[in-house]
């Protein structure tokens, strides 16, 4: 997990535009809740460990399928805190795969120029998966492609309370605190906000996925299960959020005359 810069005074935004979303009709940044790799395994009578192994071998397509239209941004929600209270083989499953795909697709990544991060906490998995992951931040962190940040035992709600700790800890003083500051503490600093919210599986909610970062997301929902969700997906995402008008709290021009 990349550490935050703990500093006295307010920190400068990693990064320009972090908290102006792209109004461009192609995001910078696409961010996807994977869902629905259990039901695609009964509805194929398999068992719940094989829907998790379709889904962990759709991300090499899907990256693909958002670099070849110049998404610069990808957010993955591979394992949430509160995946810790499903039954515990399940889990040991769900793990063990990650770290199998991590070893596994890291230097196909990296031959692409895809940039590796990890979003949230990494002190909760194995010594095996926690090695595998900075192991592919260290090998593709100087790579200027598409920037792929993996979610993994993440929560929006600790990652706040995680920066404002750090906040606590940093001595920062309550009229210095800003926006911009703020989002220098959080796991996701360096990365722009994102522009679409995609969750598979055909729920309509969040789940304490990047809570402060969504402000201004746009989101689309899809009934179609995350091993099922291929380029052709993708095309029918990236074209419903062309079509959003994204105000952001203001009147267009022509409405406000």
């Amino acid at each position: 997990m990349r550490e935050p810069v703990s500093r006295s005074q307010p920190l400068e935004p990693a990064f320009s535009g972090a908290l102006e979303p792209s109004a461009d009709s192609t995001p910078a940044h696409v961010a996807i809740i994977m869902d629905g790799n259990g039901r695609w395994a009964s509805s194929h009578g398999k068992p719940r460990s094989e829907g998790h192994r379709a889904g962990t071998d759709n991300v090499r397509d899907i990256v693909q399928a958002f670099v070849d239209h110049d998404v610069r941004f990808l957010t993955l929600f591979a394992f949430s805190t509160e995946n810790w209270d499903r039954p515990d083989d399940e889990v040991f499953t769900l793990l063990e795969i990650l770290g199998e795909v991590t070893g596994r697709e890291a230097q196909r990544l990296h031959e692409q120029g895809v940039r590796i991060l990890h979003l949230g906490r990494l002190d909760r998995v194995s010594e095996g998966l926690r090695q595998a992951v900075h192991d592919s931040l260290e090998l593709t962190k100087d790579n200027s492609g598409l920037t792929l940040s993996v979610a993994l035992d993440y929560g929006g709600r600790a990652e706040i309370l995680s920066a404002v700790r750090r906040m606590v800890a940093s001595r920062i003083s309550p009229e210095d605190v800003t926006e911009e500051m703020f989002q220098g503490y959080l796991y996701s600093n360096g990365v722009p906000d994102p522009d679409l919210i995609i969750r598979t599986g055909g729920e309509m909610r969040l789940s304490n996925f990047l809570l402060w970062q969504a402000a201004y997301a746009e989101f689309y929902a899809t009934p179609v299960y995350w091993p099922d969700f291929d380029a052709d997906e993708v095309e029918k995402a990236l074209a419903a959020f062309s079509e959003r008008r994204r105000r952001f709290g203001k009147l267009p021009t022509n409405e406000a005359e």
